[in-house]
């Protein structure tokens, strides 16, 4: 598969990608990842990458797509890439599109999540965070056997800062502001494929019936 899955925080994203990558082996890439491989392996985008990074600016995008050019053009993306939340905007976007047609890698589609705002705010809200090895809990699917402690390494399970109610909708409202357009862009492509995403399993379902796997 050849994806990029678009939608608001809180949308599925990862658990969708993660269940697509078990059908085919194909590999999910995010712009956080692959900025934190080519700064661990020092290479001199990674450097370059570095000096925003460490002086608090966000990476610009031409440094960002010569990195997603090299991470394309590895090994394990021959079976296919799943794009998570990138792009973000519509340059990135325009310069995904150069890039892709530069070598010679066509997408099959870019496909919206769609989840309601109050879905978004309660998966949210209602998430927490183990503060040492990551897990990820919900006080009312999953909670942790022990109220505030992981289950897996004993750690403290906390709410994280941007999962408070006021932080998720100033990220909603920025999504929707920067992001959102992306849907029109994918559409004149004709690439869009607007799913419901309040079920996992019915996404992964649309998917794999749209791209034929």
């Amino acid at each position: 598969m050849r994806l990029i899955l678009l939608g608001a925080p809180g949308a599925g994203k990862g658990t969708v990608a993660k269940m697509l990558t078990a059908i085919d082996g194909s590999v999910q890439i995010s712009t956080g990842d692959i900025l934190r491989a080519a700064v661990k392996e020092g290479s001199e985008l990674g450097k370059k990458a570095e000096s925003y990074m460490k002086a608090g600016e966000l990476v610009p995008d031409e440094l960002i797509m010569d990195i997603m050019g090299e991470r394309l053009l590895e090994d394990d993306c021959k079976a296919g890439f799943l794009l998570d939340g990138f792009p973000r905007t519509i340059p990135q976007a325009e310069a995904l599109k150069e890039l892709l047609a530069k070598l010679g890698i066509e997408l099959q589609a870019a496909v919206n999540l769609n989840v309601p705002r109050e879905v978004i705010l309660d998966r949210l809200t209602t998430r927490r965070t183990c503060e040492d090895c990551g897990a990820i809990y919900n006080v009312k699917s999953n909670p942790p056997k022990v109220e505030g402690v992981c289950d897996k390494c004993g750690g403290k399970v906390v709410q994280r800062a941007d999962e408070t109610e006021e932080a998720i909708s100033k990220r909603l409202d920025v999504f929707n502001e920067q992001t959102a357009p992306l849907v029109g862009f994918y559409e004149k492509e004709g690439l869009l494929l607007d799913v419901n995403a309040t079920s996992s399993d019915a996404v992964v379902e649309a998917i794999r019936k749209h791209v034929g796997v």
